[in-house]
């Protein structure tokens, strides 16, 4: 597959298994359905952030080494919700992606959120310490999405 094509497998991959996996947190009225809005009720506002990292050659273990042992837990202290992560199960990008959605208030809250984690003092010790020897992230695709009315999320 060319690099284009595996980037769209990969995001089609991760909102399938989003969609499969989440439904406790929206759900939408029956006005809103017909309307064609956003499901709300349990979700109301919320925004999913999908992000896509691509690591260098051999950095991947190091890369989710840093996001299993400290990468989570910060981001939750910024109010940053997990809701979960994914490695393709093919090559090449078995190798060096990671996937993984997070749960955010708002869109502007999304905003605030990622501000406080870049210049949070923990954070940027984890980062500088996990890239001792070079960059562990060389690409970085984020993609902000709301559930419709007939997402199996709802």
């Amino acid at each position: 597959m060319t690099a284009p094509t595996v980037s769209r497998f990969i995001t089609a991959v991760a909102l399938v298994a989003l969609g499969f996996g989440f439904g406790a947190f929206y759900s939408s009225t029956p006005a809103q359905a017909q309307a064609g809005g956003p499901s709300t009720a349990l979700g109301a506002g919320k925004v999913f952030e999908l992000r896509t990292y691509t690591a260098p050659d051999g950095k991947l273990p190091l890369l989710q080494k840093r996001f299993r042992d400290h990468t989570i837990r910060i981001f939750e202290k910024h109010g940053m919700k997990s809701v979960g992560y994914w490695v393709p199960q093919d090559a090449p990008a078995r190798d060096n992606t990671l996937i993984y959605v997070l749960s955010h208030a708002s869109r502007e809250a999304a905003k605030t959120s990622w501000a406080n984690f870049a210049a949070d003092p923990e954070w940027k010790k984890v980062s500088a310490e996990s890239q001792v020897d070079g960059p562990i992230v060389s690409k970085v695709v984020s993609v902000y999405m709301d559930a419709t009315d007939y997402s199996p999320i709802k």
